[in-house]
């Protein structure tokens, strides 16, 4: 049986620790001072987004984004083969013969479920915000 300390354990030695723990505030003014005049531009070849927060000038990128989240993955993955994704979802202890590209949540390691439930909680649409 898995324990509440296991699961923080787990999580501490994530690459993605940090940004499941910080706890920005967020305001949705600023959501949609951001959002509203937005407009993407590509420059170096990569995307830029151009905004403005509180009256002042933000460009986000996938590098900024990556590095403000402390990702640590420079380099980034824009695609994963199959192999590589079922490799990596053994690595994670899921528990099925790998003949297709539907998972379920159930089958992985507790570990991973319980950030698999947090993630898709986080992700879902919610009717009171």
């Amino acid at each position: 049986m898995m324990i509440f300390a296991d699961i923080v354990d787990f999580l501490n030695a994530s690459s993605i620790s940090y940004s499941l723990t910080i706890n920005p505030t967020v305001y949705v003014s600023y959501i949609k001072q951001f959002w509203s005049p937005a407009k993407t531009k590509i420059a170096n070849n990569e995307t830029q987004i151009y905004a403005k927060v509180a009256g002042k000038s933000v460009v986000v990128t996938k590098s900024s984004v990556r590095s403000d989240l402390h990702f640590n993955d420079e380099d980034g993955a824009t695609c994963l083969t199959t192999v590589e994704i079922f490799e990596n979802l053994a690595l994670m202890g899921y528990e099925k013969d790998y003949d297709k590209l539907s998972f379920e949540k159930a089958l992985f390691s507790p570990h991973w479920k319980y950030l698999i439930h947090t993630i898709l909680h986080c992700l879902s649409s919610k009717s009171t915000t």
